[in-house]
């Protein structure tokens, strides 16, 4: 697996020109090779692939590593006099690095140590990330599994008179107790006005009868995470509440019909959007449609109204619409879902229909 992973970034190196590509961020680093600890490097070449880390995490990685050559290095030694080395070592002419992880003061530093031109990789390895492979599918369902599980005990959990915070612990808490290792970011938990705010994280506001209640979360699972929002009304809804939360679920439903492979993401936002402005709440509908879950909760595509890319089977993709009307109280329903040879495939199987807790 990892060694396939590798050669498709070495057609990636051989494009660009590049002799090797230098990874720290652990996200693309550990996609590579399947370490699941952190502060490691790598260097990939053409032909060979280093594993660069210390001895708190040599043993780790000699365990976990197989298609490198794991090298310790002192920590009295410094990674950047090391790194020299080995690029002359290995007559590493052309190294390419994640720009969007180094900073400048790192890169400076680089450059006074590194004999050889620092290029951009410009999302090499995210190119390859964008498709899934059955090993990552199953881990990504069964993250979306946990989440279901934990809405489920939510509906029952939820009382008038709770605070955002103690609903916010409890989704955590027992996301973890189902096994996800993390949460996938920060859980959303937004009721009453509060709810208008798409990314309204949980305070110590009271839930109280006649408001919307969004949850909006996902948990880690073996290094991929889960994405899902489902919005309920804390005791009986009035007429706009219906009305509201029914136009947010039928612009959804629509555009998961539209989820299907070599579609530009822009059509599938624009079904969406296209509806609820056809409604009439166009204005309160700011954010793009869905956007790439994996091993990162944000990471390409972006289904959006600038993003022509279009869709590939394999891609795993949220569907969130919302409506979030100030001073009123807003609505967003997500599911997590994959691009399939002819459609997709849901992997939030919660109920979308409006629930009443009293």
């Amino acid at each position: 697996m990892f060694e396939k992973r590798i050669g498709e970034l070495r057609k990636l190196m051989t494009e660009k020109g590049m002799d090797a590509v230098l990874l720290v961020g652990d996200c693309n680093r550990n996609y590579l090779s399947g370490f699941t600890g952190n502060e490691s490097f790598s260097v990939i070449t053409n032909d060979k692939a280093f594993f660069i880390t210390d001895s708190r995490f040599t043993e780790q990685a000699r365990q976990q590593v197989k298609d490198y050559e794991v090298v310790q290095y002192n920590k009295g030694t410094s990674f950047h006099d090391f790194l020299g080395e080995l690029v002359k070592n290995n007559n590493i002419k052309k190294l390419g690095f994640e720009e969007d992880i180094i900073s400048v003061a790192t890169y400076n530093i680089y450059k006074s140590k590194v004999q050889c031109e620092l290029v951009p990789m410009e999302g090499m390895v995210e190119k390859i990330r964008l498709v899934k492979d059955e090993s990552e599918l199953q881990l990504i369902k069964k993250a979306a599994e946990i989440a279901d599980k934990a809405f489920d005990h939510m509906l029952k959990f939820i009382k008038v008179g709770m605070t955002e915070r103690e609903i916010g612990l409890e989704l955590e808490f027992y996301m973890k107790k189902l096994g996800a290792s993390d949460l996938s970011f920060p859980s959303i938990v937004a009721s009453g006005v509060r709810s208008s705010l798409p990314h309204g994280e949980a305070t110590e506001k009271v839930v109280n009868k006649g408001e919307f209640l969004t949850l909006d979360y996902g948990c880690i699972y073996k290094g991929y995470c889960s994405d899902m929002t489902r919005t309920i009304v804390i005791g009986e809804p009035s007429e706009k509440m219906i009305e509201v939360y029914n136009v947010v679920l039928e612009a959804q439903e629509r555009a998961l019909k539209a989820y299907k492979p070599e579609v530009p993401a822009i059509e599938v936002d624009g079904v969406a959007r296209g509806y609820i402005t056809e409604k009439g709440y166009g204005d309160y509908f700011g954010h793009s449609l869905g956007h790439g879950v994996g091993r990162q909760i944000h990471e390409a595509p972006v289904v959006g109204y600038r993003n022509a890319q279009k869709l590939k089977s394999g891609m795993v993709v949220t569907d969130e619409p919302g409506i979030y009307i100030p001073g009123f109280g807003g609505v967003r329903i997500e599911d997590l879902l994959v691009i399939t040879e002819s459609g997709s495939e849901v992997l939030s199987k919660s109920t979308k229909k409006l629930i009443c807790i009293d």
